[in-house]
């Protein structure tokens, strides 16, 4: 049983007959076995022949959830703080379908909520105070690639992302909800810097962003299997 031994017994534990397991130890083992340096060092032996039980829950309702492996970044957070205090200073327009937008409505917002797509969007005037507010001249430049990215989040982060229903704010931390259950997600986090995004929103400790080093879906993983 792979979550009872420690690592050191992991690769004895998959060389039995039957190795029993969750969906998350065996997909990390995976993720960990793909990061090794020398083939000695991995733990799972093939994917020859599995058996899933609740595989309604495991391939169906999340079967599209990833399995990360990160590391810690080595960005400062301070463009975190940066974007956030632009994106309180704009004005934000919330549309219901995108096709009902139009060049007329959108003068006086900086930035549009499509509350369906759950995305945000600068508009040109939006667009126009990011580069006097960052001093740039291009916002759409390759070099400005990651002031855009940050300003993109902080705008999500305050037009889409709402405090107790897509997460919670509690003991300083920012925690997700699972959209589909209600339940918190300890331990989780939004990528990309959308978490940082709303940790400075919401005026809590911004925590570093974790850059993904290894990554995996459920659905993927037991694709490897010849026999499911």
């Amino acid at each position: 049983i792979i979550h009872e031994v420690e690592n050191k017994d992991r690769k004895a534990a998959y060389a039995a007959d039957i190795t029993y397991g969750t969906n998350n130890e065996f997909g990390f083992d995976y993720l960990r076995d793909n990061m090794v340096i020398y083939k000695e060092q991995m733990v799972q032996r093939g994917h020859y022949f599995a058996i899933v039980d609740e595989v309604d829950s495991i391939l169906i309702d999340e079967a599209r959830t990833p399995l990360i492996i990160s590391g810690p970044g080595e960005e400062s957070t301070d463009i975190y703080d940066k974007a956030n205090a632009f994106a309180r200073t704009l004005k934000a327009k919330r549309i219901i379908e995108t096709d009902m937008k139009s060049d007329e409505e959108d003068e006086n917002a900086d930035y549009i909520i499509d509350e369906k797509a759950h995305t945000a969007t600068l508009t040109a005037a939006g667009i126009e105070k990011a580069e006097r507010a960052f001093n740039i001249e291009n916002l759409s430049d390759p070099e400005n690639m990651k002031i855009s990215h940050h300003i993109n989040q902080a705008i999500r982060a305050h037009g889409v992302m709402k405090r107790d229903v897509n997460y919670v704010v509690r003991d300083g931390e920012v925690i997700i909800v699972d959209e589909f259950t209600g339940r918190l997600m300890f331990g989780r986090r939004y990528s990309e810097g959308l978490h940082q995004a709303i940790e400075a929103k919401e005026g809590v400790k911004v925590e570093r962003e974790n850059k993904t080093l290894a990554t995996i879906t459920f659905q993927n993983y037991f694709r490897l299997y010849h026999k499911l």
